[in-house]
């Protein structure tokens, strides 16, 4: 029964993971700082914030295309060279006075982190494990492979040692392995965020106010969109979108291989 409710579970995380996707493809996030607070930022345990962020998501995937559809074209045209600076539609923790402590415990989290994934340098063995690649063929900076398990028990409980996603380049004999991604739960606070990485260490990120096309709306890029110029709830009831305050829980990226902690926990 215990498999079969976590199976279902997985299922329907599956289905979010098209617009997370949407919301990673560009590359590493440049860091920049937002000082608005989060949008539903309060407590709240990890199964009722996932049940928010999967009921959320569903609803996106109403229209004309399919989820699928609309996350290529998203991607397709709002694709920037190098970081992708979201501005309005990205909020970042902001950055704490780093202590020994802190690096000490990064720096463990990197550790484990390198050692349990060194065996995904050949993707193939990823595959297998269950990680799955969004948009394989579209050419991108970053591509994302996503195991939708460790993405659901992110939401409950924390592992260094199994990353939501794995973060590879595209290779002309297949893909090299650069990095890794963990998530929580949008409902989180930044004591519970930091209690997993130092928030002097490195900033998580959540993407936000997303104003989407309704069924039998076109998707007009300039506005809609991670890219769009609509970021506020006004402005897309104004536009007859649908709007969404925050896609998704918080992320942050990991590059355990790189040679200096600075660049191992660049954003």
């Amino acid at each position: 029964m215990r498999g079969r409710f976590l199976g279902s579970i997985g299922l329907r995380f599956f289905s979010t993971t098209l617009l997370l996707a949407l919301a990673l493809v560009a590359g590493r996030i440049g860091a920049q700082q937002s000082a608005a607070k989060p949008p539903q930022s309060g407590a709240q345990s990890g199964s009722q914030s996932g049940q928010h962020d999967m009921h959320d998501m569903q609803g996106m995937q109403h229209g004309d295309m399919s989820a699928d559809d609309q996350a290529q074209k998203l991607v397709n045209d709002q694709m920037l060279p190098g970081h992708h600076h979201m501005g309005a539609h990205m909020h970042m923790t902001p950055r704490r006075t780093a202590t020994a402590a802190d690096w000490a415990r990064a720096d463990q989290v990197a550790l484990e982190l390198r050692d349990s994934i060194e065996r995904f340098k050949d993707y193939r063995v990823a595959l297998s494990e269950g990680y799955v690649p969004f948009l394989p063929n579209l050419p991108q900076p970053m591509y994302h492979f996503t195991n939708n398990r460790n993405g659901f028990l992110e939401a409950f409980t924390f592992d260094a040692a199994r990353p939501t996603s794995l973060l590879y380049k595209k290779t002309a004999g297949g893909y090299e392995l650069i990095g890794a991604m963990y998530t929580m739960a949008r409902t989180a606070t930044e004591e519970q965020l930091n209690e997993r990485v130092p928030l002097s260490v490195a900033s998580w990120h959540l993407h936000t106010n997303l104003c989407m096309p309704k069924r039998g709306q076109p998707m007009d890029m300039t506005k809609f969109g991670l890219a769009g110029s609509i970021a506020t709830q006004a402005a897309c009831d104004a536009s007859g979108g649908k709007f969404f305050p925050v896609i998704f829980g918080w992320m942050v990226h990991v590059y355990p291989f790189e040679s200096t902690r600075e660049k191992i926990w660049e954003q």
